[in-house]
């Protein structure tokens, strides 16, 4: 069983608008079966945290289409994009490229 993990979650560019305004979440994620990786924290995130809007954060199992995220201020692209297995003391950051105009 995987040992319950301690992260920090961040949300800029104006996700944080749809988590209350609050940019840094500092989260205890639980102890589960399977290791966590970014597909279940979604899944966490928008049960927990996610306050309002769920489709301009969520799209099917993933975040949006312009929204970027960064493990440890490393694209998460070079890390296995959802299935990226979460380490203690990891840092997630969320950034809304999308703006009105």
């Amino acid at each position: 069983m995987a040992a319950p993990l301690s992260v920090e979650v961040e949300f800029g560019g104006g996700a944080e608008l749809l988590f209350d305004g609050v940019k840094k979440h500092q989260v205890t994620l639980p102890g589960q079966e399977e290791p966590w990786d970014i597909r279940n924290l979604l899944v966490w995130i928008k049960k927990n945290l996610l306050k309002e809007r769920p489709e301009l954060f969520i799209q099917g199992d993933s975040v949006r289409p312009g929204i970027l995220v960064l493990v440890n201020d490393a694209d998460w692209e070079l890390l296995g994009e959802l299935d990226y297995q979460l380490q203690d003391q990891d840092n997630i950051l969320f950034i809304s490229t999308l703006h009105g105009g």
